[in-house]
């Protein structure tokens, strides 16, 4: 609820994703695989709730003047087979359609770039109304973990900007995700 929350008040929206498809970028398919593995004793009762929490989530995006989402994916998000062939077929394809709405940008950092050593960075930066009220959520094994101190603020962007400057202009992404809707 405290992400929900923060995504509903960000003024700004950046993610890294590197392990998954970010939340708000994802189908209900891979969303519950993605619930399915990290809690294998859910009944269906809980981890129907879940992912339709998930995708009540990704509102924030449609909604009127909505906030800028720029997201940057690792090239192995894209190729990970969370579930079946099925919904890794759908996932890139739904990555595709909400990069074209006109605030959300979506970026893949290849595998061939150099000097990425980023593999375990995952983050959302929601930024606020001012910068002072910035705040970055990361996973962590525990859980996640809310990062609000300006000094690691400061150095959340910096990571934001030189994994964003890894990462390929927009359409060359999207050139790149074409491809594996056929090759799933």
């Amino acid at each position: 609820m405290d992400l929900a929350e923060l995504e509903h008040h960000a003024h700004s929206r950046h993610v890294i994703g590197t392990a998954q498809v970010p939340a708000l970028l994802q189908t209900a398919d891979y969303a519950r695989a993605v619930f399915a593995f990290w809690r294998p004793e859910l009944p269906d009762s809980e981890l129907t709730p879940r992912v339709e929490h998930r995708l009540r989530r990704a509102a924030v995006l449609e909604r009127e003047a909505p906030a800028p989402y720029i997201a940057v994916l690792h090239e192995s998000v894209l190729q990970t087979r969370v579930a079946d062939r099925d919904v890794s077929r759908t996932q890139p394809s739904a990555i595709l359609r909400k990069s074209e709405m006109p605030n959300v940008t979506v970026r893949v950092v290849p595998f061939d770039v150099d000097g990425f050593a980023g593999a375990g960075t995952t983050l959302f930066y929601a930024g606020g109304p001012v910068a002072a009220l910035d705040t970055v959520q990361r996973d962590a094994p525990y859980g996640s973990s809310f990062i609000d101190a300006e000094a690691q603020l400061m150095s959340m962007r910096t990571l934001f900007r030189e994994v964003e400057g890894m990462a390929l202009a927009p359409g060359p992404s999207q050139e790149l995700i074409h491809p594996l809707l056929k090759e799933f």
